[in-house]
């Protein structure tokens, strides 16, 4: 891939190959801050994130070429597709979630979000319930999906572990199936864009 001058401008401004900063920026929406060695962007899925996405590690070379990995066209998509599937050969209900690793403002570390989900809600409005003491909950909305993909990814890992899917049991929950998208807070209700 040839990198636009846009992409070899802004290369030279985060200390990146021009090439992989072409592919970010055919991934994003816009970029939304930038400093040598960091290069934060909507991604055209919603997800405000390092470089899009994309990641060099656990993808083989092939060929001599260098390649990376981009996030799914589709992740809700994928994920009902993934569930459908295992529903017809296992036979049995079950919800799927994918999930990617990301970083987080303010807290170093990463951790598992999902960025697809079928067959659970991925996002629970808690507001009105009451609390351990009868409180109304106000502002208690939950993100149901990234806590699961938060607990799965200690076991997945992120290096060298090889574990790319993780069995879940014993959930519960009450409310209706909700596509990880519910999760992506919109930019008018986003303080920080």
């Amino acid at each position: 891939m040839r990198p636009s001058d846009r992409a070899t401008a802004l290369a030279a401004e985060v200390d990146k190959d021009p090439r992989f900063v072409e592919v970010v920026l055919s991934e994003s929406k816009r970029v939304v801050r930038h400093r040598p060695g960091l290069l934060i962007v909507e991604h055209r899925l919603g997800f405000v994130m390092a470089n899009a996405g994309i990641d060099h590690s656990n993808v083989a070379e092939e060929d001599g070429g260098e390649r990376v990995l981009l996030l799914p066209v589709d992740p809700d998509g994928s994920a009902q597709a993934l569930r459908q599937y295992l529903i017809s050969v296992f036979g049995v209900g079950l919800g799927v979630i994918i999930s990617d690793s990301f970083g987080r403002p303010w807290r170093k570390g990463t951790v598992g979000v999902a960025l697809g989900a079928a067959g659970l809600p991925a996002f629970v409005d808690l507001r009105g319930r009451p609390d351990l003491f009868g409180r109304e909950l106000l502002v208690s909305e939950t993100g149901f999906a990234d806590e699961i993909a938060a607990a799965a990814g200690i076991l997945m890992g992120q290096a060298d572990e090889a574990i790319p899917m993780v069995l879940v049991r014993g959930l519960a929950w009450s409310a209706p199936d909700q596509p990880a998208a519910a999760l992506v807070r919109p930019a008018e209700h986003d303080l920080f864009r």
